[in-house]
């Protein structure tokens, strides 16, 4: 990078919010139904920018030939704090930052000059946890025609206008006041705002969480879903009553097939975490840990996949579910289960993820939820094999038999999957996972039920690297076909964003010491790197404008880089601030040529 575009950007970091000045956008084209299905190739518009949860760009202006002429083109000093777990969209020019605290800003996409701001007000919540939600609040906003739809940690639809940031209508979704919140944001498709609560591992969240429909015209509330509730799981708790469960968040955003008109929505892990103080017993605990399939029309739930029943652990399976299409067949040396249903030479619909922190990859059918390969990324203990029709049997020797007893369970905890997305390549037919490989050790904790704070129970031990391991930072790039692994990357640093590909070949991510890079997609060699500000977060995308390409990431402090440092004391030297956006492009277009 040119130094002195460094030294002119850092100053512009320090200063940008005091010294901008606010204006309206006058030109501003609304975002139609049909360029959410099929976004223009310069736009993002919705949070993984298609609603498939691919997270890839046609975009090859920057590709492997020329990454490497890559240089700062702007940045921009965010001005909330908190996790960092932005994702920056942009339509028509304009760059939407949703960030923690109910904070959005709109800034001219080539400039980072700022055009409105706006801040939902938000009340005090009684209780540290339901507090610390209100700092972790990712991908929180969504694109649809006119308007910005924002999700907020007191349970709330906002609607604001596109153009000026003016707040049009906003809607009560839950009640703050028990604890439920939104830390994700808002799928929006066909007249439709869908959105997955937060906070149902609190107090006073008992009984219910929700993935909801509401109007996108007025915000009216078309249908309700309770993750947890349905009378017809009730025998897989154990007897438990609504008022004794808690857990079932659908906490990172869903996906959307447009032909089928069907969700596809991850659920959150049962609470509290060890089953002897749930009082479940040995039930599989549903929707908790799964996969829904959900008819976006009527909310009804049409198919489900449970990726770890009758969860002990808190190790979660909501992350995003990402619809691919692809022939499927499985390598005998490489899955842990193969369908033996598969046809050869078909192409499936299929969902292809790591939905939990154990990182197990799943992939899916999307018609009737059959599961067609899995696969371990990094080392786990906690699922012990599969049924001859595919379904999960949990490793219960690892349950806590009392509650004094300790357990080592590896693969999530602190480390392992959490919410940086992986991405699909269509150019590779691989997806592109970030995780974390460790071990942790947990003993049940009986805890006091207090207003605003977690009902988890779990108390957490020392950490330890996977066995034959010393480091964490893994990106591992799958074929969706085969479930073979391309290539894996391994580093001691934990890769702390999202990861983008494109259609230039590339997949970029960033870690917790700093560094944000691109890769080959087929091979994983590092073509590019630059050390930013602090550890890299939130979701990297690209766009272009005029013709130019540009790929913007954000900076700021992970929940994972502390655990990290434990392992690696070397990796404690990250500042725990510096949230900012930067944004690269090509110094000269004709560099896409691979010309200086």
């Amino acid at each position: 990078m040119k130094i002195h575009s460094l030294l002119a950007v850092s100053a512009a970091v320090m200063f940008a919010c005091a010294a901008q000045a606010q204006v309206k956008i006058e030109n501003y084209k609304p975002i139609s139904n049909e360029q959410i299905l099929n976004p223009a190739d310069g736009d993002w518009p919705s949070w993984r920018r298609t609603i498939d949860n691919q997270g890839y760009s046609p975009l090859d202006q920057v590709n492997k030939k020329n990454v490497k002429q890559l240089d700062l083109a702007w940045a921009w000093s965010m001005p909330v704090g908190g996790l960092q777990e932005t994702a920056p969209l942009v339509h028509d020019g304009i760059m939407f930052l949703g960030m923690n605290r109910s904070h959005v800003q709109a800034l001219d996409a080539t400039t980072g000059d700022l055009i409105w701001e706006y801040t939902q007000p938000l009340p005090k919540f009684t209780g540290g946890y339901h507090d610390a939600q209100a700092n972790r609040q990712r991908n929180s906003l969504a694109l649809y025609e006119d308007k910005v739809y924002l999700t907020t940690p007191d349970a709330k639809l906002v609607a604001l206008e596109a153009k000026t940031g003016k707040k049009l209508w906003e809607v009560q979704v839950n009640e703050w006041e028990k604890g439920y919140s939104f830390t994700a944001g808002p799928l929006v498709v066909d007249g439709k705002v869908f959105t997955g609560t937060s906070g149902c591992s609190i107090t006073g969240t008992a009984g219910g969480c929700y993935i909801t429909a509401h109007d996108a015209e007025t915000g009216k509330e078309l249908w309700r879903l309770n993750t947890i509730g349905d009378p017809a799981v009730d025998d897989s708790w154990g007897g438990l009553a609504k008022e004794n469960r808690w857990g079932g968040s659908p906490w990172i955003t869903g996906s959307y097939d447009p032909k089928r008109k069907m969700l596809y929505w991850g659920i959150g892990m049962p609470i509290p975490y060890p089953s002897i103080l749930r009082g479940s017993g040995d039930g599989d605990a549903l929707y908790t840990s799964s996969t829904l399939a959900i008819d976006a029309e009527t909310g009804k739930v049409k198919w489900h996949y449970q990726h770890m029943p009758n969860d002990d652990w808190d190790l979660d399976s909501p992350f995003e579910r990402v619809l691919v299409e692809s022939q499927i067949a499985p390598s005998k040396d490489e899955v842990a289960y193969m369908s033996k249903d598969v046809e050869a030479g078909k192409k499936y619909d299929v969902i292809a993820s790591v939905p939990g922190k154990y990182g197990t990859a799943f992939v899916l059918d999307r018609d009737t939820g059959k599961l067609l390969w899995a696969r371990d990324t990094v080392f786990q203990n906690v699922i012990k094999g599969f049924t001859e029709d595919g379904k999960v049997i949990t490793n219960t020797d690892l349950k806590a038999k009392s509650i004094d007893e300790t357990v080592k369970v590896c693969g999530g905890r602190d480390l392992g999957k959490l919410w940086m997305t992986a991405a699909y390549s269509p150019l590779t037919n691989a997806l592109y996972v970030p995780v974390s490989s460790s071990c942790k050790e947990l003993t049940p904790k009986p805890i006091e039920l207090r207003t605003g704070e977690s009902v988890g129970a779990q108390a957490s031990g020392a950490v330890s690297f996977a066995p034959g391991e010393d480091s964490v930072g893994r990106v591992y790039a799958v074929d969706v076909k085969t479930g073979k692994f391309l290539w894996v990357k391994k580093q001691k640093p934990i890769f702390s964003s999202g990861v983008l590909t494109t259609g230039g070949g590339l997949v970029f991510t960033g870690d917790s010491m700093r560094e944000f890079a691109a890769y080959d997609q087929n091979n994983g060699e590092k073509l590019w790197s630059i050390r930013l500000n602090t550890s890299i977060g939130g979701f990297p995308m690209t766009y272009s404008v005029d013709g130019k390409q540009y790929i913007a990431v954000v900076t700021g402090p992970n929940a994972q880089t502390p655990p990290a440092a434990i392992l690696s004391p070397e990796l404690k030297n990250v500042v725990d601030s510096g949230h900012s956006v930067f944004v690269f492009a090509l110094d000269d277009i004709k560099a896409k040529n691979g010309k200086k």
